[in-house]
């Protein structure tokens, strides 16, 4: 359950730890959609370097940033699977058949293409949150949507909530840890067993785990209010979000990567098929 890694942050004096919130935010949903239409093994590459590039700048050791894969690793499994078992069945490259399931090699491309898709999506997601402190997380939300407040959107209430969402998610996990220590101290077994066994195991931690959240939901309430927390209205920054030219650098340096990974998809495909994904 301490696996989680999104959510958490990492404190580290880092040129990406220093960036703009609200830059980190455009380049991780950039990352996102870039990872998402990649279409070629090459571009793939491309975005995993890029992303171990910026690990290394930002200081976050790659343990830490790949802990999180843990708590994935069956969906990481199953996405595995059914790429591998149904896809491309009328291939001319059939390794195995077994009934109506058929393991091809593109099958077997396309199974490790879309697994190393979906580990990029996560450790993405996660190196953002590792190196934006909760304060600038909200500040960056606020600022991005504060063109809708003119239509009356609450963008300081939105990005607030957002941002304690965020952040409840590893809060929640040490919970739920505690709460599972807690009863295996009293016999419960949550190691052993199939699937199914270890899935009953969890039902008895949901509603101490539903109890614990609405404590410190309250508690933060009780906290904010006492802080005399009304919402942005009227609200003062010590720290003012401006943009400055390291993070100019960093736009550029988003907008070059993108290029190229649109190049790729479009030039590398069409000339040289065999290293695109089938």
């Amino acid at each position: 359950m301490r696996d989680v890694t999104l959510g958490q942050y990492y404190p580290a004096d880092s040129p990406l730890h220093r960036l703009d919130p609200r830059v980190k935010l455009i380049g991780t949903l950039l990352f996102i959609i870039l990872a998402f239409v990649a279409q070629t093994f090459i571009g793939l590459a491309l975005i995993a370097a890029f992303m171990l590039s910026m690990a290394f700048i930002s200081k976050v050791p790659l343990k830490a940033l790949f802990k999180g894969l843990k708590t994935i690793y069956i969906l990481l499994a199953f996405t595995f699977l059914m790429n591998l078992f149904f896809s491309n069945s009328k291939s001319d490259h059939v390794l195995l058949k077994w009934g109506f399931i058929v393991i091809s090699r593109e099958g077997l491309i396309r199974a490790a293409f879309m697994a190393v898709r979906l580990i990029l999506l996560v450790t993405g997601a996660s190196l953002m949150t590792l190196t934006t402190s909760p304060i600038a997380l909200t500040d960056g939300m606020e600022r991005l949507m504060s063109p809708l407040a003119k239509i009356g959107f609450p963008a300081h209430e939105t990005a607030m909530m957002m941002s304690i969402a965020l952040r409840f998610i590893p809060t929640l996990m040490e919970e739920a840890d505690r709460i599972m220590k807690a009863q295996a101290a009293r016999g419960a077994g949550f190691s052993g067993g199939g699937l199914i066994k270890k899935a009953k195991a969890v039902i008895p931690i949901i509603i101490p785990l539903f109890v614990s959240a609405i404590r410190r939901a309250e508690e933060l309430a009780m906290a904010m209010t006492a802080r005399c927390y009304h919402g942005g209205e009227g609200r003062t920054r010590l720290n003012v979000l401006a943009f400055k030219r390291r993070d100019l650098y960093a736009g550029l340096i988003l907008l070059a990567f993108t290029l190229i990974i649109t190049a790729d998809n479009i030039f590398i495909k069409e000339l040289l098929p065999f290293l695109a994904r089938p």
